[in-house]
């Protein structure tokens, strides 16, 4: 993804085979169930806590909003952020600690921000055991005009955040926690990641070596490793597992890498403006083992730690889904996908009524239920 331009506008083995549940068309396995709607702008990037049924967006009216999954309601705005709010991130913590909220947002006004929230158990409950079915037939093969549940309130205002991080001189275009949540690292503009302790608000190491303007950062849920996208049509994995870092650089796309993201196994999966997605395998990273053409350049992608599909947001408003070997799964129905370019996708595995989310420049974000299973 271009992103100027468009802001200017113990690991397992590969998963087996994925499969439908049910027969029928792409309607049928896709259905829309929610839309959170509200923000003012463009919606940069969602992210999804299927354990705590919320998810989050940032959107290019400097906010970020937190959503129940369930409900539809808006429980949260952030609106601490002088700048477009290109990313966000939730903190991973125990369950012991499930009712409290710690939530890093990346911006245009160069900084990133670390604020916290209460999440109560009767915020993010759904009103009905049967939601999936209030969503109506439009959810589902198109058979209704009606319309799925959709959010009516901005919920509570947060306007501080406990913890400012600078050091940047750029556009902040990513953000992602590393694991254990004492750090987190940052994408910029200004050709650098920087990777913070959280506590302290201090920078603890500054990753340089992309030629031009990062898009995205991603870190390993469970490893130190961690990964930066670039303009410049690489990525680069950094090792922090051994005393000495060590860093590799992944080339093969002909144009601006616009995300990289973690997989099961030893995979690991690029998307680029050159209109493909490539599956990695760290353990051999002269070539891509496997390679997804596309009709349009992909924006931030997202895999499925359950299943391993791979969710591919486009700049021509489509949605596709592919798996990890580049086998072509459903895709959403266009007529109820997004009405401009889709700018990001993240699952929310395991959640009962949407496991999948998209949103995009036409301001919405878009709750889906996504029917796959393995051999």
């Amino acid at each position: 993804m271009h992103v100027g331009q468009k802001l200017r506008t113990a690991l397992r083995g590969p998963p087996g085979r994925l499969v439908f549940k049910v027969g029928g068309g792409d309607g049928e396995r896709f259905r829309l169930t929610r839309r959170f709607d509200g923000h003012r702008d463009g919606v940069w990037h969602v992210t999804a806590d299927a354990t705590r049924s919320i998810c989050a967006s940032a959107s290019a009216d400097q906010t970020a909003r937190i959503w129940s999954l369930n409900t539809g309601a808006c429980l949260y705005t952030y609106i601490g952020h002088t700048g477009s709010v290109n990313c966000v991130a939730f903190a991973p913590q125990p369950e012991s600690s499930l009712g409290e909220l710690t939530v890093a947002t990346a911006s245009g006004d160069e900084s990133a921000h670390i604020w916290k929230v209460s999440i109560g158990s009767q915020m993010v409950l759904s009103s009905d055991d049967d939601e999936d079915d209030k969503a109506g037939p439009d959810s589902g093969a198109g058979e209704s005009d009606t319309a799925p549940p959709q959010s009516t309130t901005e919920g509570a205002r947060v306007k501080t955040a406990l913890m400012r991080l600078t050091g940047h001189t750029g556009v902040v275009i990513g953000c992602d926690w590393l694991a254990g949540a004492s750090q987190l690292i940052t994408a910029s503009w200004d050709r650098t990641a920087n990777i913070y302790d959280v506590e302290r608000g201090e920078i603890l190491n500054i990753l340089s070596g992309h030629e031009m303007e990062l898009n995205h950062c991603s870190a390993h849920p469970s490893q130190k490793l961690v990964v930066t996208s670039s303009k410049d049509s690489t990525f680069r994995l950094w090792d922090f597992r051994e005393t000495i870092q060590s860093v590799a650089v992944f080339q093969g796309h002909q144009d601006s890498v616009s995300s990289v993201a973690f997989s099961t196994g030893d995979r690991i999966v690029s998307g680029s403006d050159d209109r493909t997605v490539k599956v990695w395998d760290l353990r051999n990273m002269r070539s891509a083992i496997s390679t997804i053409r596309l009709s349009s350049a992909a924006n931030r992608l997202s895999v499925s730690r359950s299943h391993g599909a791979i969710a591919i947001p486009l700049d021509n408003r489509h949605v596709r889904i592919y798996d990890l070997a580049g086998n072509r799964l459903p895709r959403v129905p266009n007529r109820r996908c997004h009405s401009r370019m889709v700018s990001c996708a993240a699952w929310a595995d395991d959640h009962p009524q949407c496991n999948l989310l998209t949103c995009g420049f036409d301001r919405s974000v878009a709750g889906w239920k996504v029917t796959l299973t393995k051999e």
